[in-house]
C-alpha cells in the first residue's frame, strides 16, 4: 500500500482464505449447543459465471473433481442457476458429514481460484436447521474471508431475522472471522439449501 492510498483513504483489499472454511465443523458444534441449529447437509458455492471455454472447463473439472468421490452416497454434485443469474454448484451429503460437505465446497473454491477464476467466485454456503424448521445459512464471502448468518424467514415474501442473525453471530464470533461490516450481509435469496 502507496503513500497516495493512505492519504485518499483506499485500504488494501482483504485476501480470500479458503482454509477458514475448515473452521465450519467446529462451530457446527458451537451452533447445535448455543442455538440447536444442525447442518442439514447442503452446500453450495456461488460463481458469476464466465463467457468461453475455459471458465466452462474449469466449472467442469470442479464438479467431476467432486463427482469422482467414491464415498459419496446422495445425489452428485448438482449446479443450479437462480433468478439473479449466479451459479451455484451444489454438494449434499449426510448432514452429519460436515468435513467432507467443506472439503467439497474448499475443492471448488481452490479449482476455479487454481484456474485464474478466483474474482468469479462470490460466496459459499452451508445450510443449517433448528428443530422448530428454522433454516439458516453460514456464508463466507471469498473476497473477505469472512463469515456471516443468514436466516431467511419461511413464507411468502424475501424476509430475514435479523434479531436470529445476529444471535448466531454473538455465538460464533470466537469460531469463525465474522464480517464486522453489517452493510456486507448480502441476502442470498434462492440459495440452494435454504
Amino acid at each position: 500500500m502507496g503513500f497516495l492510498d493512505i492519504l485518499l483513504g483506499r485500504s488494501k483489499p482483504a485476501v480470500p482464505d479458503l482454509d477458514q472454511l475448515f473452521g465450519l465443523p467446529s462451530a457446527a458444534v458451537t451452533l447445535q449447543a448455543a442455538a440447536g441449529f444442525t447442518p442439514t447437509g447442503t452446500g453450495a458455492v456461488c460463481f458469476a459465471s464466465a463467457e468461453g471455454g475455459a471458465f466452462a472447463q474449469a466449472h467442469q473439472e470442479a464438479q467431476a473433481l467432486l463427482d469422482a468421490d467414491t464415498e459419496r452416497t446422495g445425489p452428485p454434485v448438482e449446479r443450479t442457476r437462480d433468478e439473479y443469474g449466479y451459479s451455484w454448484l451444489v454438494s449434499r451429503r449426510a448432514p452429519d458429514d460436515l468435513p467432507a460437505l467443506v472439503s467439497d465446497l474448499h475443492a471448488v473454491n481452490s479449482s476455479l481460484e487454481g484456474t485464474g477464476f478466483g474474482p468469479q467466485l462470490l460466496c459459499s454456503v452451508v445450510g443449517f436447521e433448528d428443530a422448530g424448521g428454522r433454516r439458516l445459512g453460514l456464508v463466507y464471502l471469498y473476497k473477505r474471508g469472512t463469515f456471516y448468518p443468514f436466516a431467511p424467514l419461511p413464507g411468502e415474501g424475501e424476509r430475514r431475522d435479523n434479531a436470529l442473525e445476529l444471535q448466531i453471530k454473538a455465538v460464533l464470533t470466537d469460531d469463525l472471522r465474522i464480517e464486522t461490516d453489517l452493510a456486507r450481509w448480502f441476502p442470498i435469496w434462492g440459495a440452494p439449501g435454504l
